[in-house]
């Protein structure tokens, strides 16, 4: 089986392999997107593939919709050469479910991929051709929360192609952010404005040109909360995948380091909310399962996840788990103290202080997590990625739920379990598992600096100093609060004593506690 258009005719190796095939007249589809693009997409990469694309591909599987999207990759161009156009654009997706079955099909819902360069002349006119169509809804983005920076040339890109829009009559758009970051709308208009206010103090556009990117009816911005799990292309899949007969598994790694593939492998939950302001109209997503709704429910999905329902956990479990040895977050769900930790913190700490956003309710949210995402023997998420810029996590992840306790005047002196990760963190910059040996804890722009403050504390039994530790669980830039002044520090000192109490320390703290 060769995931080309000529590939698929042949439909009877794809179905006794159990793939699914597209369900729609894909060559129709594709003279309807050329010729009145409604959507296009920045960023070629594994999230796109498996979610919004996927979510598109279902609509016109069941005669929803009649046109596809338009990839573009700002960065990384060889996932174009190498990834889409060998393939027709085509991709094989995995859904990789909790019970260890896998749900397959090819996605045929991308019409056409183009390199988002000036470079690249000919993919570039038709960049500012889609741009100038008044048909086109909905720019798109998953180009990671690096790819807003500014001055960046991913948002130089897009304020040049809005300058084509405006230039052809500035019709309304939506410049939809689907990354995985705060307030996400914001920094595209940040990035765009960056841009068009610079060109006209420097007379290279008017001033009508600003207004048009100020003006929110005519250029949106709404926010959004995305979660799906997308992995680099797992070993576990291609050899499935080979074994089925598909010829085209091969993992592709870049020269940027991407790591890619024809087919893309994800968890089966997902949700995106997505705030309602697209002045132009907009695909009908919602067919396909995108939840619409006003911003400030996005912001209550977004705070749900990020304070309490998700992401407090993960990181919790990466803490821990590299101190205790674990490559995989599937395996640490197996053991008793982790997952006990982490299904008392998210019920027992964090739940008595979130808000239901109505659209989603946070008990599923986290029952989801806890039977169906996190034990899914199919991903191959690692505790030493997560736990990747965890000073710039915890502020949010934990911090806001100890401001929360403040605010609704609720006991922190009943908090334990948060604690025991804040303090957990504290043993984690030593680098010293839980046998005494020495690992590498993952990069983070504040490591160094606070190693360096627990430098002086030893992996021992018997007394030691711990009062250096004032000068980390003080500060407001890593936790969100001073842990002293929200009255927590002294506990969290002592929780940091217990664990640093030789060899076997941080499970027999752990244990203690979760028990």
């Amino acid at each position: 089986m060769k995931l080309n258009l000529t590939g698929i005719q042949d439909k009877t190796p794809w179905e006794q392999a159990g793939i699914a095939l597209p369900q729609f007249d894909r060559e129709q589809v594709c003279r309807n997107t050329k010729e009145a693009p409604t959507w296009l997409h920045f960023g070629a990469g594994n999230i796109f593939r498996a979610f919004p694309a996927a979510v598109l591909q279902e609509m016109l599987d069941k005669g929803q919709y009649d046109k596809g999207v338009i990839v573009a990759e700002g960065f990384d161009y060889e996932i174009i050469d190498k990834a889409y156009r060998p393939f027709d654009d085509l991709s094989l997706l995995a859904v990789l479910k909790s019970d260890g079955s896998a749900e397959k099909k090819v996605v045929g819902s991308v019409t056409e991929s183009l390199k988002a360069d000036p470079s690249f002349s000919e993919d570039w006119a038709r960049l500012e051709e889609i741009f100038r169509a008044p048909s086109l809804q909905m720019v798109s983005f998953t180009i990671t929360e690096k790819g807003y920076t500014v001055p960046g040339a991913m948002m130089e890109k897009v304020a040049r192609l809005l300058l084509e829009r405006f230039k052809a009559g500035a019709a309304p758009i939506t410049l939809q952010s689907m990354d995985n970051c705060s307030h996400n709308g914001d920094k595209v208009r940040e990035g765009i404005l960056y841009y068009g206010r610079a060109w006209q103090e420097a007379g290279l556009v008017p001033a009508e040109f600003v207004a048009y990117l100020e003006d929110k009816k005519k250029v949106a911005c709404p926010w959004s909360m995305i979660d799906k799990i997308t992995p680099r292309p797992d070993g576990k899949i291609q050899k499935m995948l080979e074994d089925a007969g598909f010829e085209d598994s091969g993992v592709i790694v870049t020269e940027k380091n991407t790591y890619t593939a024809a087919f893309v492998n994800a968890e089966e939950t997902e949700y995106l909310v997505v705030e309602d302001d697209y002045p132009n109209g907009r695909p009908p997503l919602e067919l396909g399962g995108v939840l619409y709704a006003p911003r400030d429910t996005v912001d209550k999905v977004e705070k749900m996840k990020v304070c309490t329902c998700l992401n407090p956990l993960h990181t919790a479990m990466s803490i821990y788990g590299c101190m205790l040895g674990y490559e995989l977050i599937s395996a640490e769900m197996e053991d008793k103290d982790i997952c006990g930790l982490i299904t008392k913190m998210g019920y027992q700490e964090a739940m008595p202080v979130v808000v239901d956003p109505g659209v989603l309710k946070p008990a599923d949210f986290i029952d989801a997590v806890l039977t169906k995402r996190l034990p899914n023997p199919f991903m191959p998420d690692a505790p030493q990625r997560i736990a990747t810029d965890t000073s710039q996590k915890l502020p949010i992840r934990f911090g806001e739920t100890i401001k929360a306790y403040e605010r609704q005047g609720l006991d922190k002196g009943k908090l334990t379990l948060i604690p025991l990760v804040l303090a957990g963190y504290a043993r984690y910059l030593k680098g010293i598992d839980d046998k005494g040996q020495a690992f590498t804890p993952s990069p983070d722009p504040l490591l160094a600096e606070l190693q360096a403050i627990v430098a002086p504390l030893e992996v021992k039994d018997g007394p030691q100093d711990f009062s250096c530790l004032k000068a980390l669980f003080s500060r407001e830039d890593v936790f969100g609060v001073d842990l002293y002044a929200a009255g927590l520090g002294e506990k969290i000192e002592a929780m940091t004593a217990e664990l640093y109490a030789g060899p076997g320390a941080v499970r027999r703290t752990l244990h203690k506690y979760v028990a």
